[in-house]
């Protein structure tokens, strides 16, 4: 069955917190990987068949895959009364905060936007760096730092996977890098994890490709943490009226940009080029190093 699609589906979400590249999947289902995709998209329904085959290699009941409109239950939020903690700022709508009880009140702080305090240190370079080696005063004598993971990456996510990770005892070192210096950190086994999240125009996958282009088959194992959705931020109520990438074409639209080798520029650089607009040709409000950092440009714009 095709054409637009009457029911809702999870696929796309639990394929890749299963790890699966959708070849792979389609072989286990018996279909095309176009399939999948056309599937995931919500064009395409499948028979009963390959529904049950998809549930299978998933290892969920097909009411968890597929979905009348409206069936997949939302997510439940608990609304709680709370005290902003006073600031020079107070939170807008959206925004995020961490709760803590105080007393008889429950108090939400705002978290800092930009860095205000002394970074975590173990050490300090001691005498000028040479041929990417250097010299260390370290401040603890007997500490050797082997109960940690180094990872490299700049997901926002990382920092709830640190909390994760510090529940079992170790300790989570992070290095900001975009997701393909990420990638060229690991292959050069300078670090223990690469965040990426790198989408491959030709087809459609997330990571896979990239990955498959630096790496021999079976040298590194891939794990699914989060499903990264990329979008347009615009400053508030949208005053430009920006729609869709199209729009990056008008002479009154500036954009803030991450740089080469993010994941989210190397999206945006496709759009433009299925659009035939060259990335020079953009009237840009500057680069940024992290999405945070565009948002935050954005904002101030």
């Amino acid at each position: 069955m095709s054409g637009k699609a009457e029911i809702e589906n999870n696929l796309a979400q639990l394929r890749q917190k299963r790890g699966l590249a959708a070849a792979h999947l389609a072989k286990l289902a018996g279909v095309s990987r176009q399939t999948i995709y056309a599937m995931e998209a919500g064009t395409y329904v499948p028979n009963t068949a390959v529904a049950l085959k998809l549930a299978r290699a998933l290892e969920v009941r097909v009411e968890e895959l597929f979905a009348l409109p409206g069936d997949f239950p939302a997510p439940e939020f608990r609304m709680e009364q709370a005290v902003l903690l006073p600031g020079p700022e107070n939170p807008t709508e959206g925004q995020p905060v961490e709760l803590c009880r105080v007393d008889d009140r429950m108090v939400a702080s705002a978290p800092s936007p930009v860095p205000w305090y002394f970074p975590a240190s173990d050490a300090i370079v001691a005498a000028q760096p040479a041929q990417g080696k250097a010299r260390l005063r370290v401040f603890d004598a007997e500490r050797q730092f082997q109960n940690r993971v180094l990872l490299a990456g700049c997901d926002p996510a990382i920092s709830v996977l640190a909390r994760h990770v510090q529940t079992t005892g170790s300790e989570l070192v992070v290095a900001h890098r975009n997701s393909s210096q990420a990638l060229e950190l690991l292959r050069q086994r300078y670090i223990h994890v690469a965040g990426t999240h790198l989408r491959d125009d030709a087809s459609g996958e997330s990571n896979l490709p990239d990955i498959a282009r630096r790496f021999s088959r079976n040298s590194v194992a891939v794990i699914s943490f989060a499903i990264w959705e990329e979008g347009i931020v615009t400053a508030r109520g949208n005053p430009k009226t920006i729609r869709s990438v199209d729009d990056f074409g008008r002479p009154d639209v500036t954009i803030v940009n991450r740089e080469a080798g993010a994941g989210s520029r190397k999206l945006l650089d496709d759009h433009l080029k299925r659009l035939k607009l060259a990335p020079s040709w953009l009237p840009l409000g500057g680069l940024r190093t992290s999405g945070g950092g565009v948002a935050r440009a954005v904002r101030r714009s």
